[in-house]
């Protein structure tokens, strides 16, 4: 049986960065992702056990089997079929993850639309991109158009700066945490 029961969306951790709402940014020193794959396994992994409990359906809308891979070692679910073709179920997800562009066959603001009905209250989209300043923005502005919160922006370096350096990381992602939000105003997710 599954859980639907409303649970409120992580808490970001990290230093904030300015906006409306101000949004944490966090550093996660994982390796890139290999070539034709969204990400590498251990950031499956961290975005599975960060964003997720057991038992909840996740889903997986990657390229490559890293987030599958994380999926089943922590004991979660997910549709095994290609989402991208048959849809993505009935049941509501408590994450979904993505690389960008996501979807060539629709708008970024209707791909967030259907991301948000297909997520629990309190549920997670995590966006992945490669690295680039200008990009990001633009994938927040679809998201909130379609009624997702921005959460938190996760920075994937290849590694961090040793002690003594110059602080420089070597950035190979951004990671967009977007929720659904029950909280917001005027929005009944009991209907």
């Amino acid at each position: 049986m599954t859980d639907n029961t409303r649970r409120p969306a992580p808490i970001p951790v990290g230093e904030t960065v300015s906006g409306d709402p101000p949004v944490p940014i966090t550093v996660w020193p994982v390796p890139a992702p290999p070539p034709d794959a969204t990400m590498s396994t251990a950031m499956g992994v961290r975005l599975v056990h960060n964003l997720t409990h057991p038992t909840d359906l996740v889903i997986d809308l990657a390229a490559g089997p890293h987030l599958a891979r994380a999926i089943i070692a922590a004991q979660r679910r997910s549709h095994l079929q290609d989402l991208r073709k048959t849809g993505w179920g009935a049941e509501p997800a408590t994450l979904i993850v993505t690389g960008w562009p996501a979807d060539e066959t629709a708008t970024p603001v209707e791909f967030f639309e259907r991301c948000r009905a297909g997520l629990l209250p309190g549920g997670c989209v995590a966006v992945l991109l490669p690295h680039d300043a200008v990009a990001p923005v633009e994938v927040v502005i679809a998201a909130k158009t379609a009624g997702l919160g921005y959460l938190q922006h996760i920075v994937a370096a290849h590694r961090l700066p040793r002690m003594g350096q110059r602080a420089e990381l070597d950035i190979h992602t951004d990671v967009l945490i977007l929720t659904r939000n029950s909280r917001e105003a005027g929005e009944n997710d009991d209907a």
